[in-house]
């Protein structure tokens, strides 16, 4: 019984072919109108949709370019190595001596 009442809060469903006869041609040409805008805005979101992807893919390819060659370089330094070891003072001795 809910799905009788259901039904009946919504439209009937058409079937072009068979309720030809029940329809007004304004309303095929509305129904013609709105099939025209659904299609311009699917073609738009589909072209958006292209750019935004090249573009996302464009910045990934960036970021990974840059992420790759920092780790190239920091390789190729050197300066870290020597940080550690300390550096070898060598003292002369001294021939004077302190006379008081």
């Amino acid at each position: 019984m809910q799905s009788d009442e259901k039904d009946s809060d919504l439209m009937p469903k058409l079937d072009l072919v068979r309720d030809k006869s029940k329809l007004k041609y304004s309303d095929i040409i509305y129904m013609k109108q709105a099939e025209e805008a659904a299609i311009q805005r699917t073609s738009q979101y589909a072209k958006r949709r292209n750019k935004c992807a090249k573009a996302g893919f464009a910045l990934a390819g960036l970021s990974l370019g840059i992420y790759l060659y920092t780790i190239y370089a920091v390789k190729q330094e050197t300066f870290l190595n020597d940080l550690y070891e300390p550096e070898k003072i060598i003292e002369k001795p001294s021939s004077k001596t302190n006379v008081a």
